[in-house]
């Protein structure tokens, strides 16, 4: 594991100007590391509306400290960070530990399989998901404890051709991660290109790729995509992230029962509150492109998104047979989207 004198340094100013000072005050502060760097609106949104009303229902005996991602420790080190106390707890990407075990990869996106971060939160509340990824880190974190798992926003996609359906995917260069998306766009028909965030952009102007999974159409907006990349897909066909919340199990151990449930109900409620102010925003900036008429904003019809989840459906099945966590995880989610009338 690594930690640098940078991290450190990072660490120290996420003290000093992340987290709000109120949150100082409280008798408890628990450093979360997130997966989201200083500037994103979402951290942004859960230090100024959330992080608060912790330390007020807890009667100012518990709050959080949301680091940004590398922090402390790099992204994929959280886990073994929680383990030996060096974090308290993150609040990060579960695709960050798919190279551990493919069930990671599974829990962590299920490719074109929800049609909505809405379905996800309750797959994990009440469909059986939040009990799986405890197993998970029984399994290969001992020490983690899972309070709960969730999406906030379902990935727009962006795009320089019109993509309106499965068959328009036949040899369009897409950037996309690595792992189980990837595998679904080769499926389809598509030519995966493995690049950073970062490069994006450049590779888009330059013709590199001619269309990326991305990330949330407000956050593609404010990255500029939309200027170079005029036929956004949205709602997303692809990608749903889900994000973990876990602390130490020595530290959930030595909350009261009180601040336990606190936890657990804050969590819920902040990101239900994360996904609903996403949407309105998402939906906000569709509605401004569309009027404007400088960007043409597809929506796939139903039989289309349905058409790319079963190509999906293969590559859900060759990575369940990739261990026999991945198969539970795999069965869970089928159970579930079955129940909701998915698949």
């Amino acid at each position: 594991m690594k930690i640098n004198a940078l991290g450190k340094t990072l660490a120290i100013a996420a003290v000093l100007g992340v987290a709000a000072g109120a949150a100082q005050a409280a008798d408890r502060v628990l450093k979360i590391q997130t997966s989201s760097n200083a500037s994103h609106a979402s951290l942004a949104y859960l230090n100024e509306e959330w992080v608060p009303k912790l330390e007020t229902m807890t009667g100012g005996a518990l709050t959080v400290e949301l680091l940004p991602v590398d922090a402390v420790v790099p992204r994929r080190e959280t886990a073994e960070a929680i383990a030996v106390g060096i974090l308290d707890g993150d609040l990060t990407s579960i695709n960050y530990f798919a190279g551990i075990d493919p069930a990671f990869a599974l829990m962590g996106d299920l490719i074109a399989g929800y049609d909505s971060a809405d379905q996800i939160q309750a797959f994990c509340a009440q469909g059986g998901g939040k009990e799986m990824l405890q197993k998970l880190y029984d399994t290969h974190f001992p020490g983690v404890h899972v309070i709960g798992c969730g999406a906030y926003a379902r990935e727009a996609f962006v795009s320089k051709v019109p993509v309106r359906g499965v068959a328009d995917l036949e040899g369009l260069k897409i950037r996309s991660p690595e792992g189980l998306a990837a595998d679904v766009f080769k499926r389809a028909g598509a030519a995966p290109v493995s690049m950073s965030g970062s490069e994006t952009y450049g590779a888009l102007e330059k013709g590199v790729i001619d269309a990326a999974d991305n990330s949330a159409y407000a956050n593609n907006d404010a990255n500029g995509m939309h200027k170079i990349a005029k036929y956004p897909i949205f709602p997303g066909i692809h990608s749903t992230p889900i994000l973990q919340f876990t602390v130490s199990q020595a530290v959930y151990d030595e909350l009261s029962e009180q601040e336990r449930v606190a936890l657990e109900t804050w969590y819920l409620a902040a990101y239900n509150g994360l996904r609903q102010h996403f949407d309105r925003l998402d939906r906000q900036l569709v509605a401004r492109d569309k009027a404007a008429g400088e960007i043409e904003v597809i929506d796939w019809p139903q039989e289309e998104r349905d058409a790319l989840r079963e190509i999906a459906q293969a590559a859900w099945n060759d990575f369940a047979a990739g261990s026999d966590l991945a198969k539970e995880v795999f069965d869970a989610h089928v159970a579930f989207m079955k129940e909701a009338g998915l698949l």
